[in-house]
């Protein structure tokens, strides 16, 4: 039997429950402010776990009402602004600083979702905002027809994280964008079209781009990707070949598994429907194959894990380049190594890169061989921001944060804590299907039930949402049905921050559950 002491003057609440018992021996949150009133929230505001501590204090707002944020939102912005637009009860976002975020009302929630995987080191880390600062005093922009130490520092910084002979750098505004320009260099390069890619796969929303993005949800009726292909998942969890001891995550699928030790079926299965693509769908000469690491948006899908290897292969028989999409993977966030593909003992021929590259500024990268660099030099290519001072000024202050912060290993470590804790709540309960990841790249997937494994609906996945956000957390969803809640932090995240997401994620489910 759950006791709740609290006093109504105060902000916390302590209970006491069964001994020993993680989730119910801690404080609980008592809600305060507008948006934490009870009738705004699922579960009692007694009942909520507490948040870790922060020893920062935001600023009191003092703009725009909320109510006028949404007239203007759904009159001035583009409609697609509202769809998109998570929560029944939007977040209205004011401040932020490392791991945490403060709504107008002044309402703490940790953030699980780094604005789309984006925030790598921190919100607002004070040695990135100084680097911005510095340059914004210098020289806010020139272009590339100018030569200035910024541009130039970086390049030769990004390009030494990368094995040979991955050493020439362009730069962009975005991951659409510079996915866009690595399609279009290796259709010149081999002077082949066509592009395989995994369904389910999200490699941008641009007009090329989106031939390479294999979901329908980012699909619109009008001509797009022609000459990309899309070849089946290698996902072990939904797929229909998997086992206990196919991916590289410290939690695997619950999946039997009767292949032999170093061997893996699954893969042999995968690779022969790669072969079939390459048998049916496609010219005999090809001009690429992309693919992530660890699909982002997909929702964390791993693969066997020789798979990328001996698709590499496959492809290079062609006349194709590998590229490997580490818009989300990259810059230490699968804990194990700096890029994703490090993990898949593979070596690409051009890598695309984004998001965390700069904390949240908008910038991009590609980087591939001097050899396929060169033929890009037929024609003439200008890009009027990409290498922008201040972009290069902090995109090189990630670089070193990461590594004087140790985000890498932070990643591994508390990313492997968190799978390991979420993987008890998979056995305990039968909606979580799979918890699976390297590092802070985690997907839980929901499904009706064990047996047939079928997606839990999206009205149902919205339930739970709301429930995690009203208790604190921010986190994000993906998937083919959007089936799966995605917890891709800022990579400074501790364990206490996931043991409260625990708490936070153990309770929505159970109070899911209860009215199901």
């Amino acid at each position: 039997m759950l006791k709740v002491v609290s006093c109504v003057s105060g902000r916390w609440a302590v209970f006491t429950g069964h001994p020993g018992n993680r989730l119910l021996s801690a404080k609980i949150h008592w809600a305060s402010g507008p948006s934490c009133q009870k009738s705004d929230l699922r579960s009692s505001p007694s009942e909520i776990p507490e948040m870790p501590s922060c020893n920062f204090s935001p600023e009191e707002y003092k703009g725009m009402s909320k109510a006028r944020m949404i007239e203007i939102r759904k009159q001035n912005c583009n409609p697609m602004t509202m769809k998109v637009t998570y929560y029944k009860k939007p977040v209205f976002i004011h401040q932020g600083y490392m791991q945490y975020l403060w709504d107008v009302d002044g309402t703490q929630y940790l953030d699980l979702f780094a604005g789309v995987a984006t925030v790598s080191v921190g919100h607002c880390h004070p040695k990135v905002n100084a680097a911005a600062e510095k340059q914004l005093k210098k020289l806010w922009h020139t272009t590339l027809i100018y030569v200035y130490p910024t541009l130039h520092e970086y390049c030769e910084k990004l390009a030494s994280y990368f094995p040979d002979p991955l050493k020439v750098v362009f730069l962009t505004n975005s991951g659409s964008e510079a996915n866009e320009l690595a399609m279009f260099m290796a259709r010149l390069y081999t002077g082949n079209f066509d592009i395989i890619t995994f369904r389910g796969s999200y490699h941008g929303g641009s007009p090329m781009t989106m031939g390479l993005t294999s979901n329908a949800a980012y699909k619109y009726p009008v001509a797009n990707g022609l000459g990309c292909t899309n070849t089946m998942c290698p996902d072990v969890f939904r797929g229909p070949w998997g086992g206990k001891h196919c991916r590289d995550s410290p939690v695997q699928t619950t999946r039997e598994c009767s292949c032999a030790q170093g061997h893996c079926e699954a893969n042999d299965q995968y690779i022969k429907q790669l072969k079939e693509t390459l048998a049916t769908s496609v010219p005999p000469r090809i001009a690429a194959f992309f693919a992530e690491p660890i699909q982002g948006v997909g929702g964390a899908v791993q693969y066997p894990k020789n798979y990328l290897k001996e698709a590499y292969k496959l492809v290079r028989e062609r006349g194709g380049i590998c590229i490997a999409d580490e818009v989300q993977t990259g810059f230490g966030r699968t804990g194990s190594h700096f890029w994703g593909f490090q993990g898949h003992d593979v070596i690409p021929d051009m890598v695309t890169m984004a998001k965390g590259i700069g904390n949240g500024f908008p910038m991009g990268a590609v980087i591939t061989t001097p050899e396929i660099a060169a033929s890009f030099t037929k024609g003439v290519h200008f890009n009027t921001f990409a290498g922008n001072p201040v972009a290069c000024a902090v995109g090189s202050a990630v670089l070193d944060t990461i590594i004087e912060d140790g985000t890498q290993k932070n990643s591994l470590d508390v990313g492997t804590y968190l799978m390991t804790e979420l993987a008890k709540l998979r056995d305990k309960y039968e909606i979580i299907g799979d918890v699976r990841g390297k590092g802070l790249q985690i997907g839980v997937e929901m499904i009706k039930d064990k047996t047939s494994r079928e997606p839990l609906p999206p009205e149902d996945m919205a339930e739970i949402f709301e429930d995690v956000k009203d208790m604190g957390v921010l986190i994000g969803k993906g998937g083919v049905y959007g089936q799966i809640f995605r917890i891709k932090p800022p990579m400074c995240i501790t364990k206490e921050d996931a043991d409260f997401f625990v708490e936070v994620f153990n309770k929505s489910v159970h109070n899911y559950m209860e009215r199901r």
